[in-house]
């Protein structure tokens, strides 16, 4: 069955279920008919009642009108929620997609009486403005070609990246954390212009177009990123002398050490959801 042809829940209206439903109605690759959202706070909804999709504020109503059921609530929500829906008839036609940090397929699986088919996914915020990186995995009994159709719900808001389900932890740092490392960065390098005089507004649009170039060549040229580094590095030039500065400063080991302390965190936190 084609993916215009499935139902899609949503339990939970924050942030991600937003990014996901407009890349979904953006892209035409669902029928808005076919969209269900519910939270207990209808408040949230109000958004999604202005677009004419169907929602309420019973989850079970949302589970049990959808093929594939997308979990976008708090880590520590989970289990109300899976508990609430747990007992629902049919759940193994159902596919069950969480996107929170550290709930492994194992933990949903437990709430169930039968093994349903789960998708753990790891999106970041980017995907609101459809430029997510968003990483997935699965185990049986989902299909090869039910996971293709998850994924094409992502592909939706950004790009996708399948894993093994033994790094899920290990990549938070790398997809899920890294927008606010980068933009501690920009919010610097543009404190620094302001500095020299360069007003502010110009100095945010500089350095974030700078930074969302110098990405884009990594991605599209394919060159590692040192001899990227290197062709902007002209001997005894301006540049040189900052990358020496930044070396002095620790600046690579800072960036390690600190995505090191989020994945330590990120791992600590999934002990109580596996």
């Amino acid at each position: 069955m084609e993916l215009r042809e499935k139902k899609i829940g949503f339990i939970g209206a924050g942030n991600m279920a937003m990014a996901i439903i407009n890349g979904l109605l953006n892209t035409k690759i669902v029928d808005k008919n076919n969209i269900y959202i519910s939270d207990v706070d209808r408040n949230k909804l109000s958004h999604f009642d202005k677009l004419n999709l169907h929602t309420s504020d019973e989850n079970i109503h949302t589970v049990m009108k959808s093929d594939i059921v997308i979990l976008a609530v708090k880590p520590n929500v989970y289990d109300i929620v899976l508990k609430e829906i747990s007992n629902i008839k049919d759940v193994n036609n159902k596919i069950f997609v969480s996107i929170a940090a550290g709930i492994s397929i194992k933990y949903i699986k437990s709430f169930f009486h039968s093994d349903v088919k789960v998708i753990r996914t790891m999106p970041n915020t980017p995907a609101l403005i459809g430029e997510g990186m968003i990483v997935t995995c699965c185990e049986p009994p989902v299909t090869e070609s039910e996971f293709n159709l998850i994924n094409k719900i992502f592909e939706s808001i950004g790009k996708v990246q399948i894993i093994s389900e033994n790094y899920m932890n290990e990549v938070i740092a790398v997809n899920g954390s890294s927008p606010a490392y980068v933009y501690m960065m920009i919010e610097a390098m543009a404190d620094a212009a302001v500095l020299r005089g360069i007003p502010r507004d110009s100095a945010y649009r500089l350095v974030a177009q700078s930074i969302a170039g110098a990405a884009k060549m990594v991605l599209e040229t394919g060159m590692h990123p040192g001899q990227l580094k290197d062709m902007v590095c002209s001997p005894g030039g301006t540049t040189i002398q900052a990358v020496y500065q930044l070396e002095k400063s620790g600046f690579r080991a800072s960036l390690i050490d600190a995505m090191e302390k989020c994945t330590e965190k990120a791992i600590e936190l999934s002990k109580k959801y596996t």
